[in-house]
């Protein structure tokens, strides 16, 4: 029996190594954002920088907190086979939830979602206790709950102290700095690099040094006693050091963000590694006091041990930090969670990752109104002054850099203060939390939020927000499931449990990889933006709307024939199906139509006002097809679904001889619009208004069928919508034929 719990233990360690590749995914947003984002340095010495930073946090950390051992649970209540089903049900319900929101793109916090593993998984066990035992005892004697409750408290306080104080500082910074901050710098760049690289080493002190393993506790209690004696020494060397770099031409705002990037990855690496590998540790301190007793009953054998300070082997906490560097270097969803800060942040408008929401709209609304209140009572003079220090076209960033490095170097700095404040009065504050909401309050003090993306960057900023408390509820749920399944199924559940979640991730892992970009990025449109060459833009403008009218007609050719036929077959699931994706389409094009505006405004004026006019007849005639579409797809769906009597095979077959001639000709022209054959669309200058007549004849018809028979009333209205909307399809098209030309030829 004593080897079954040996595999436990192996299985732990896998698990942690699982946990730490997914854990690092996620967490790698917190320290890579500012540098990723504004284009610091080239992305392999970011990543190397970082790396360097993780690999000494994960050697110097004393590899694990208490909370991993007694933080959460009272260890001399529970029984060692019992916290090994605790254990493995924490360790296969955190690398599952990490990986979903990893692969959603979304970071979310490894600190909160551990607590509240440990919370579910011991309540469970807890449960199980009580109720088979008759000692009076409640759940007070079993958990300490005040951990969970003070990181519920914490989410609150740091979401909201992050976003008001990131918001201000940079608000300030910018006006102190402006856009074109190359043109301004002089005296202030060596206060405001001493300032940012004080706030960083302070949090450095506080946040990371505090618990590496070779700080004894009286260098612990010098640094305490002279932390301001530190900071103003730091202060002015830093000021000196940052004022003579600039006088050497050196760009102090780079040095500050790599600094930064370095000391955020080395005081997660140092503090965080315990959400990895704390409970496989505790797994296996359980084990090695287990077997120091004898083994034998693993049911008798108490585990107060856990209640004594931990020691780490340093050989776990380097295989640990390799492991890390390895996963932040290669894990292509460390990539995407990063998309989703930056996305949310950049200066310019993009491709939103996110739709609107009533909430969204609501909040966008308000704030609206407030501002322009706090505009009305602002001396004209001072308005002026501000709307200066904000003028964008004088923004100096990189290529294809999100924001200038002014927000980088205050995302870290501001993140820093905030995470050593919190530590220093013993809040549990998040780091992903943290530099989240930070990030998107810089962004909104530099007015990245304009008008036409403002209600996007809030309905995304509120799903993050939303996953985080989501986090705490599965993580919850999740482990007291499996806890409860493990402990009534035994040995052999627990090992199939174990292997399911491996084999989860394994898929997980190998399907995302066969996507394209992970997060639903258009290339294309990206390059649009971030190009700088007239001509370039235009012919990637032209070329990126063929793109869109080919895949849009494409889906036209098929719903409209599935649309048909699900109606004539009676096939109600196909309908259904047809109709959800109609739905959806509405989206689709919204944003199409979003992307390509904004593309259009980077091709040069004269162009864009000759093609602006052609540019919005494509789209309008696009959309008209939906609606037509929608409007045969929903009477249909409503006919079959209620069962009611079928079309006539006689007009079926009529009707089809034209149907598909319309669906040879939508295939046709998506062809030529995807090869870019636009002069080949003049073959359907003829044949569409010959369609059009077709239909309308087909119409006629059956008007003189209905006042000549006795037809049901229902079946002759439902052909009639379906032959008239045919028939405005038929005429969209030919305008859109007109239209895509004169676009894409003149």
């Amino acid at each position: 029996m004593d080897y079954v719990y040996l595999g436990f233990v192996i299985f732990l360690f896998i698990l942690a190594i699982s946990d730490l590749w997914v854990g690092v995914s996620n967490d790698a947003v917190n320290f890579l954002n500012s540098a990723i984002g504004s284009k610091a340095a080239r992305f392999r010495t970011i990543i190397i920088v970082a790396a360097i930073g993780v690999f000494c946090g994960a050697i110097l950390s004393n590899g694990m907190m208490d909370i991993a051992r007694h933080g959460i649970f009272r260890p001399e209540q529970f029984s060692f086979q019992e916290l090994m089903y605790i254990f493995l049900a924490v360790m296969v319900t955190d690398i599952i939830l990490l990986d979903v929101f990893n692969s959603l793109g979304l970071p979310t916090s490894t600190t909160v979602s551990m607590v509240f593993e440990l919370l579910g998984a011991t309540f469970a066990m807890a449960m199980l206790k009580m109720a088979s035992a008759d000692d009076g005892m409640g759940f007070a004697d079993y958990m300490n709950t005040e951990k969970a409750l003070s990181v519920i408290m914490a989410i609150f306080v740091s979401v909201a102290i992050a976003f008001v104080f990131g918001f201000l500082i940079q608000y300030l910074t910018r006006l102190l700095f402006s856009f074109g901050f190359k043109k301004n710098l002089k005296w202030k760049i060596g206060i405001f690099g001493g300032i940012a690289l004080t706030a960083i080493v302070y949090f450095m002190l506080i946040k990371g040094v505090k618990d590496l393993s070779f700080m004894t506790d009286e260098a612990k209690a010098w640094v305490h006693d002279n932390t301001g004696l530190l900071l103003l020494a730091c202060f002015a060397v830093f000021t000196i050091l940052m004022q003579v770099l600039y006088f050497c031409k050196v760009n102090v705002f780079k040095v500050i963000v790599l600094v930064g990037t370095f000391s955020l990855a080395t005081a997660f690496a140092g503090n965080d590694l315990v959400n990895f590998i704390g409970v496989p540790l505790a797994g296996y301190s359980s084990y090695v006091d287990y077997m120091s007793a004898g083994g034998g009953n693993p049911t008798g054998h108490m585990m107060g041990a856990l209640n004594g300070p931990a020691s780490t082997p340093i050989i776990f906490l380097f295989c640990a930090g390799v492991v890390m560097v390895i996963a932040l270097a290669t894990s292509k969803k460390a990539h995407n969670v990063t998309k989703t800060e930056i996305g949310l942040s950049r200066q310019e408008e993009g491709d939103e990752m996110f739709g609107s929401s009533r909430v969204a709209r609501s909040l966008v609304r308000w704030s609206n109104l407030t501002a322009s209140k706090i505009v009305e009572i602002t001396p004209v003079k001072v308005r002026n002054w501000i709307d200066s220090r904000f003028d964008e076209t004088q923004i100096d960033k990189a290529d294809g850099a999100a924001y200038d490095l002014v927000r980088a170097s205050v995302n870290l700095m501001v993140a820093s203060m905030l995470i050593a404040l919190g530590t220093s009065l013993k809040l549990p504050l998040s780091t992903t939390y943290i530099t989240f909401m930070v990030a998107m309050s810089t962004s909104l003090a530099d007015r990245a939020w304009s008008r036409e993306s403002a209600v996007f960057r809030v309905t995304g900023m509120l799903s993050v927000i939303g996953g985080w408390f989501v986090t705490a509820g599965v993580a919850f749920a999740g482990a007291f499931i499996l806890a409860l399944i493990m402990h009534f199924g035994g040995t052999i559940v627990t090992v199939i449990l174990v292997v399911a979640g491996l084999a989860a991730l394994i898929h997980s892992n190998v399907t995302y990889k066969m996507k394209d970009d992970g997060n639903g990025s258009d290339k294309a449109f990206n390059a649009i933006v971030s190009s700088r060459d007239n001509s370039e833009i235009w012919s990637m403008f032209s070329k990126y709307v063929a793109a869109h009218e080919a895949d849009f007609l494409t889906r036209l050719a098929n719903r409209y024939l599935r649309v048909t036929n699900g109606l004539f077959t009676e096939n109600v699931k196909v309908l259904r199906r047809t109709a959800n994706e109609l739905r959806q389409e509405k989206t689709t094009l919204k944003n199409m139509r979003r992307k390509e505006t904004i593309c259009l405004r980077h091709v040069d004026t004269e162009t864009s006002m000759t093609k602006s006019a052609w540019f919005h007849m494509i789209f309008n005639n696009m959309e008209q097809m939906y609606y037509s579409l929608r409007r045969i797809c929903e009477p249909a769906y409503e006919h079959v679904d209620n069962h009611f009597s079928p079309i006539p095979q006689n007009y079926v077959d009529e009707f089809c001889v034209s149907r598909d001639k319309l669906k040879d000709v939508i295939d046709g022209m998506a062809s030529a619009c995807a090869e870019g054959r636009f002069n080949d669309l003049r073959n359907y200058d003829y044949t569409l208004p010959a369609l059009q007549t077709e239909f309308s004849d087909l119409r006629k018809s059956l008007m003189e069928d209905i006042r000549k028979e006795n037809m049901n009333i229902t079946v002759a209205y439902l052909y009639l919508n379906l032959i008239q909307e045919s028939e405005q399809l038929a005429i969209e098209l030919t305008q859109m034929s007109r239209a895509a030309r004169k676009f894409q030829l003149g």
